[in-house]
């Protein structure tokens, strides 16, 4: 029986993938910016029900982002596997303003492990500043780093921690604007450089050459663009940064990313956006760049084509594999010891100022300085927003009693662009929904009158509206505030913000809104249940 799938693949914040097969197994790595643990590693069976497994850097004092601005930080993970290791580079994206590394902004790095979900080794530093790394190995056993912009093969060691020569520049691309996500692969008797070309927004996508020689000169397929969407009012939008992969069977897939845009995309004239057209307000992808799946087919002349060249699939004939389906994480009741692999703490997590077992059960954050939009803001625990519409509820039980002191939920894109509602204490114990949709909190609701005791608080998400309601007892639900039109909370919602890479995301935070205070905040548990729907 023939069985179909739908894009995305993987749903949420799962940018810049990069998959490798190991047998039976495949495995993914996908960008986490300036969250932690840091780049996401997760398994499938089939290539298209797939699990988090592990992260490749998991000890803070191995990868320090306490000062990383929004969207910077881990970019572009790649995953190979070779003499029985897996290893997987990535750039480390540093701030503009070169204030540590000696003026340097990007650095590479390379962790390696036996086993695919770790632990990886101690981080090793390649010195090229540059950005999206990926590991190629050719057919005499020499390994190279490929690196962007457009094409370049860096020579490094066969455990791949050391440059061992000069960047050689090998292709430039087809000439569109941001040549990037580089990758090389070796098939029948040519190489072929594959590239992201077109910027990571709307008119992204994937170009490729070959030549017979690994160094060049490379030709341009008469192909491309091999995908880009050409419907501004597809429901997938913004494809590119593609990897291919072959199956256990032999057939040829692409791993790319994607975009689910809230509202159709309103192009002027009506036409598609070419390769860094800026596009007109309309469309705002909430959940962040996704990663999407389809089919590669070669052709009698030695190019091949993806998908036919239709562009992105809605809805595809899966791979040939047997189906492994694996549970949703919906709810954690903080019952063990360690964290769950679906959290991420923003930036470096503070240990010591939380913890899953001084209340068992409970997940205690205790209130210290830094406020969402500061940098230095601490424990902000979150997970992805994997659908559009969906639904999340907390039980918490906090006790402020001066003012600042704030605990509760969050829909956190960066320090420039949340929404919070919490439970905090301005002259008296209150509920706040606040914003910040461009670098300023504005209140936008306030209960007055709050029991003491545990307080149940919710957000139900439809689209671009968000519902914020609290209980008492978890039955009877009363409303604190709704925000509409939140197209703050996306990639494109503030045209001036210089890098909006991520997604929105929502979890549990608490601080002491600057009073100096340390206090416990015990959130019960999280729960999340999403809803699929047509855009």
């Amino acid at each position: 029986m023939t069985r179909t799938y739908k894009n995305p693949v993987q749903r949420g914040f799962f940018p810049d993938p990069s998959v490798v097969r190991v047998g039976d197994d495949y495995y993914m790595v996908n960008s986490t910016f300036q969250y932690f643990p840091a780049i996401a590693i997760s398994h499938s069976k089939d290539m298209v029900h797939w699990e988090l497994i592990g992260h490749a850097i998991t000890d803070p004092d191995e990868l320090d982002l306490s000062d990383i601005r929004d969207s910077h930080g881990i970019w572009a993970p790649d995953i190979s596997y070779s003499n029985g290791r897996f290893i997987i580079m990535a750039t480390l994206r540093l701030n503009a303003d070169g204030k540590r590394d000696n003026n340097v902004m990007r650095r590479q790095v390379v962790v390696l492990s036996d086993r695919p979900e770790g632990p990886y080794s101690k981080p090793s530093w390649l010195e090229v500043d540059s950005i999206d790394p990926s590991h190629f190995v050719d057919d005499d056993g020499k390994h190279y780093m490929v690196i962007s912009p457009g094409i370049n093969l860096v020579p490094i060691s066969d455990d791949c921690t050391r440059v061992t020569g000069d960047l050689i520049p090998v292709w430039p691309g087809t000439g569109e604007r941001c040549p990037e996500g580089p990758h090389i692969l070796r098939h029948g008797d040519y190489y072929y450089a594959i590239l992201a070309e077109g910027g990571t927004g709307y008119g992204h996508g994937i170009n490729v050459g070959r030549s017979k020689n690994l160094f060049g000169p490379y030709e341009a397929s008469p192909y491309n663009p091999l995908m880009r969407q050409l419907d501004p009012n597809a429901p997938i939008q913004r494809t590119g940064h593609g990897k291919l992969i072959e199956d256990a069977n032999g057939d040829w897939w692409v791993y790319y990313l994607m975009g689910r845009p809230n509202r159709g995309i309103e192009v002027a004239n009506g036409k598609a956006p070419k390769p860094g057209e800026i596009r007109v307000p309309g469309a705002y992808t909430t959940v962040g760049r996704e990663t999407g799946l389809d089919p590669v087919r070669w052709l009698d002349d030695g190019w091949f084509v993806i998908n036919e060249g239709k562009g992105p699939s809605n809805e595809q004939t899966a791979p040939d594999l047997p189906e492994v389906v694996y549970p949703k994480w919906q709810r954690d009741d903080f019952d063990s010891d360690t964290l769950d692999v679906h959290w991420q703490f923003v930036r470096r997590p503070a240990p010591g100022n939380y913890s899953l077992t001084e209340r068992p059960g409970h997940m205690r954050i205790w209130t210290q300085d830094g406020q969402l939009f500061e940098i230095r803001a601490k424990n902000t625990l979150l997970r992805r927003e994997e659908e559009l519409s969906y639904t999340a509820v907390t039980k918490l039980s906090f006790d402020p009693t001066r003012d600042g002191e704030q605990a509760g939920l969050t829909c956190y894109y960066s320090t420039a662009t949340y929404a919070r509602f919490s439970l905090c204490f301005e002259g008296k114990r209150k509920l706040q929904l606040v914003i910040n949709r461009n670098h300023g909190e504005e209140l936008i609701a306030e209960v007055n009158q709050v029991k003491d005791g545990p307080i149940w608080l919710k957000v139900e998400v439809d689209r671009l509206t968000r519902r914020f309601l609290y209980s008492y007892d978890g039955e009877d639900w009363s409303e604190a505030g709704v925000l509409k039109d939140c197209i703050y909370l996306c990639d494109e919602g503030v045209p001036d913000d210089p890098k909006r890479h991520t997604g929105t995301l929502v979890g549990i935070y608490a601080n002491n809104g600057g009073c100096g205070s340390r206090i416990p905040a015990d959130f019960d548990f999280f729960e999340f249940q999403g809803r699929d729907i047509n855009i």
